[in-house]
């Protein structure tokens, strides 16, 4: 695929994407560049500097579940949506993990994800209670681990090298990312979970997105998109903002990654993709739904509402707000 030409003028700093205020007085705020891509793809309006590359983090979880498709290993419904997801450890999550290794035989002992605590702080407190410790299965990538390695033992590789640049799973990650982005990835670096992290630009990576949903039907793009915005639990947990967001949204892909990135795509092709540059997620909420409202974006009862709020405290009542400025 080639990358599409732009017309964004050229910024050369990030921009104020969320403004810190307490009591009324702003006290701080959250930097960051953020895209938005109209129906035809092209760039409707961009702040701060999108056009450079940045790790998306888990928002490439969906490119990345479009690769192992692409490998031909054969998942649908909610194990292609755990494939692309940052999982709370939920008790269906973990079983879903292991359902995907028990379909290419293989047991929790092929992870190669670091012994990790829940996503979901409610999760945590419950394993810690129930006598729990860190463990790989409960690292919220180990989904995308388990689709690796059953695509490794699908295809016949080597399963025990699956995280190597230069394994084949991973040079049709990089072959899928570049194809969906229209872009060169220009850094690879290694991801919390330990799988290679490959840079594109903010643009890329709303444009891939917009790819995704509006790809040809059983396309592997489209079946990952498809299973995300089905079973968006799945994709993230009943306590977080993506299934707040493909709930309340009709049709909308969306996750998020770790350092405050965010990537978004609406049935109609449209797309939107930020990150605040601090990695201050508490920011991601207000940016989102204040996004989102300037595209006129509409959803169901209260879920911008719930998106936006990021309270500040003081003395245990609220006294203030991460507002947005978008």
């Amino acid at each position: 695929m080639t990358a599409r030409p732009t017309t964004m003028s050229a910024p050369t700093a990030p921009a104020v994407l969320a403004e810190v205020v307490r009591s009324g007085f702003t006290e701080g705020c959250h930097r960051g560049s953020l895209v938005v891509l109209a129906a035809d793809g092209s760039v409707e309006f961009a702040l701060g500097t999108p056009e450079l590359p940045v790790f998306p983090r888990s928002s490439n979880k969906p490119m990345q579940a479009t690769a192992v498709l692409r490998t031909g290993l054969d998942l649908d419904g909610e194990l292609l949506a755990l494939t692309a997801a940052s999982h709370s450890a939920e008790s269906f999550h973990l079983d879903g993990v292991r359902a995907i290794l028990a379909g290419a035989g293989l047991g929790v002992d092929a992870l190669q994800t670091p012994p990790s605590m829940p996503l979901d702080e409610a999760e945590t407190e419950a394993w810690i209670r129930a006598g729990g410790h860190p463990e790989p299965i409960l690292m919220d990538c180990s989904g995308k681990h388990a689709a690796m390695l059953a695509a490794c033992v699908a295809r016949g590789w080597d399963t025990a090298s699956y995280l190597d640049l230069e394994h084949p799973v991973q040079q049709q990650v990089l072959a899928t990312l570049q194809d969906l982005s229209g872009e060169t990835v220009t850094a690879i670096g290694t991801d919390g979970c330990g799988a290679p992290l490959m840079a594109i630009s903010l643009v890329g990576l709303a444009r891939a997105f917009r790819t995704m949903v509006l790809a040809d039907p059983g396309s592997p793009e489209l079946r990952v998109a498809d299973a995300m915005r089905a079973h968006p639990e799945y994709v993230a947990g009943t306590r977080r903002i993506d299934t707040w967001l493909m709930r309340g949204v009709p049709g909308a892909m969306s996750k998020m990654g770790a350092e405050a990135v965010q990537a978004v795509a609406l049935p109609d092709g449209r797309a939107l993709a930020f990150k605040i540059d601090d990695g201050g997620y508490r920011a991601v909420g207000p940016v989102l739904a204040a996004t989102l409202r300037r595209m006129g974006v509409t959803a169901t009862g209260d879920t911008l509402d719930r998106i936006g709020s990021a309270p500040l405290y003081g003395g245990g009542r609220p006294v203030g707000e991460i507002r947005a400025t978008v």
